[in-house]
C-alpha cells in the first residue's frame, strides 16, 4: 500500500483532524462531488422493528441501463451525516469508477430525528443489520462493500462479525479510523485537546434539540444538557434511555475490542493513523486476530484526516477506492475513468 506523505504543514494530528470540515475544503469537496448528488435518489430502509433509516443511492448508469453490479455502501461517523465530506468525496470516487454509491444516514442523523420516535444510542446494531439486509433486497444479485468512518467503521465491523449468523452476503468491509474501544476514546477526548470534546457537546446538543422539536412532548432534554460535559450527558442518556444500568456496560457495548470481532468472516481493511487523537493506537493490540482482518496504520493522519493537500481528494479516497477496484472489481460492460 502506497505511502501517505502530507504537505508539511498538513503533519499535525490536529490540523489533519480539524482542517478536513474547514470551508475551503467544504467548497471543494461539493463541487467535485456534483455528479454523486445530482442523481442521488432518496431511499428509506425498511430495517425491522418499524425503524426505517434514510439513504441516498447514487447510480453512475444512464437511464434505460442497468444499474452496477458492486454497490458501496457508506457511513458516516457520530454527529455526522451522509453529506459529511468526508462521505461525499470517496462516494464521488468510487461514483466516477462505475460503482452504485448507497449514502446511509443512522439514526437521528442528517434531517432524520422525525422518523423514529426511540432515540439514537451506539448499540443500535440490530437496525444497521436491518438496513444491509435491506439493501441487500433491494440490490439482489449485486455484490455490496460496506465503507465507515469512525463510529461508522465501528458499525460496519460489528455488521461484518454477525454477517454469518444473520445470512448477510458481503464483499468487503473497510473501517477508516474506527471507533474501537468507546471507553479509551471518551478518556482521550478528556485528556486532549479540550476542542474536541466542545464539538462533540455542541453537535449532539443541537441534535437533542432537533429531536425534541421532532417530538414534541416526548423528550425533555434540558437536564441532560445542561452539564455540557460528554461523559455526563452520555451517562444522563444511557440511564434515561437505554436498558443498560450503568455507562461501562453501555461502553463495552459497542466496543469491538477483544473478542468482538472473532466471528469475523467477511475480507476487511482497517485504515487507522497512529497520530489519532481520539483513537489510541495500543487498542489495536486488542483486536482479536482474524485471518480476513488486514489492518494497516500510517504514523499520520489524525481522526478521518489523511490529507495530503488541503483541496485535493484524501489519500484516503485513493486508496480505499483501489482496494476496492482490486478486491470487487467491476464485471464486464461496466467502464471506469
Amino acid at each position: 500500500m502506497e505511502t501517505f506523505r502530507p504537505r508539511w504543514w498538513l503533519r499535525g494530528a490536529h490540523g489533519q483532524s480539524i482542517l478536513p470540515s474547514s470551508l475551503l475544503r467544504q467548497q471543494a469537496v461539493q463541487r467535485r462531488a456534483r455528479p454523486l448528488l445530482a442523481a442521488a435518489r432518496e431511499l428509506l430502509l425498511e430495517c425491522g422493528d418499524d425503524v426505517r433509516l434514510q439513504s441516498f443511492h447514487s447510480s453512475p448508469s444512464h437511464p434505460g441501463e442497468p444499474e452496477g453490479d458492486a454497490v458501496a455502501v457508506l457511513l458516516h461517523g457520530w454527529e455526522g451525516s451522509a453529506d459529511s465530506l468526508y462521505v461525499q468525496s470517496l462516494g464521488q470516487s468510487l461514483f466516477e469508477h462505475g460503482y452504485e454509491v448507497v449514502r446511509l444516514n443512522l439514526r437521528d442523523h442528517g434531517a432524520t430525528h422525525h422518523l423514529n420516535r426511540e432515540l439514537f444510542h451506539s448499540c443500535r446494531l440490530p437496525e444497521l443489520i436491518g438496513a444491509v439486509r435491506a439493501l441487500q433486497q433491494r440490490f439482489a444479485g449485486r455484490r455490496l462493500v460496506l465503507v465507515g468512518f469512525s463510529l461508522g467503521g465501528n458499525f460496519m465491523l460489528r455488521v461484518g462479525a454477525a454477517a454469518r449468523a444473520e445470512d448477510l452476503a458481503l464483499e468487503r468491509i473497510v473501517a477508516v479510523s474506527p471507533l474501537l474501544d468507546p471507553a479509551s476514546t471518551l478518556d482521550a477526548l478528556e485528556q486532549g485537546l479540550s476542542l474536541y470534546e466542545q464539538y462533540f457537546v455542541l453537535k449532539w446538543t443541537r441534535s437533542l434539540r432537533k429531536k425534541q422539536a421532532a417530538w414534541p412532548g416526548e423528550y425533555d432534554f434540558a437536564p441532560l444538557i445542561a452539564s455540557r460535559n460528554l461523559r455526563q450527558m452520555t451517562r444522563d442518556l444511557v440511564l434515561a434511555h437505554t436498558d443498560f444500568t450503568d455507562l461501562e456496560s453501555y461502553l463495552a457495548g459497542y466496543a469491538i475490542t477483544g473478542a468482538r470481532l472473532e466471528s469475523l468472516a467477511v475480507p476487511s481493511l482497517i485504515l487507522t493513523a497512529l497520530d489519532d487523537p481520539m483513537i489510541p493506537p495500543q487498542d489495536l493490540q486488542r483486536l482479536a486476530r482474524r485471518d480476513v482482518l488486514e489492518i494497516v496504520t500510517t504514523e499520520r493522519g489524525g481522526h478521518c484526516g489523511f490529507l495530503e493537500t488541503l483541496l485535493a481528494p484524501s489519500w484516503i479516497d485513493r486508496v480505499v477506492t483501489r482496494d476496492v477496484l482490486t478486491r470487487v472489481p467491476l464485471r464486464a460492460g461496466r467502464a471506469t475513468s
